[in-house]
């Protein structure tokens, strides 16, 4: 899949580019991004053709946001500027290798503390908003 950033350059994807986005209720289809796979399962769909395009339409239709995982496709569409708040899921272990979140990012992006939480597990949550962002403690 090509993409260009919003203001026109290509967004930068190297490799595989390999995701999911998903109605932020958990209802309906998922909509698979795969530069490998034919097909899907389920109640999947897989989106071809312009990235932009699809997950602005995506987002117009869903009416309550999504949800998006993989580490590519997070990239790209944070480069085409369609990631609107951010919520990371951070488990509590260092593992000193693995898959770097936004590696490549073209710019950097200012993001304000919008929630957070903790489980009894250990594991915590922020959520992070791109709108009217601020560095303040």
């Amino acid at each position: 899949m090509a993409a260009a950033g919003a203001d026109g350059s290509a967004a930068r994807l190297d490799g595989r580019l390999d995701g999911t986005i998903r109605p932020n209720d958990r209802r309906g289809k998922e909509y698979v991004v795969s530069s490998t796979l034919d097909r899907v399962d389920w109640n999947a769909e897989l989106l071809r053709g312009d990235l932009g395009e699809a997950v602005q339409q995506l987002k117009r239709e869903s009416g309550k946001g999504l949800f998006v995982g993989g580490v590519k496709l997070p990239l790209a569409l944070t480069e085409l500027g369609l990631i609107d708040e951010y919520e990371f899921v951070v488990q509590p272990r260092l593992a000193g290798h693995g898959p770097t979140l936004f590696a490549g990012l073209s710019k950097h992006v200012d993001l304000r503390l919008v929630a957070g939480w903790s489980s009894a597990r250990g594991r915590w949550r922020c959520g992070m908003s791109r709108e009217a962002s601020h560095w303040a403690c």
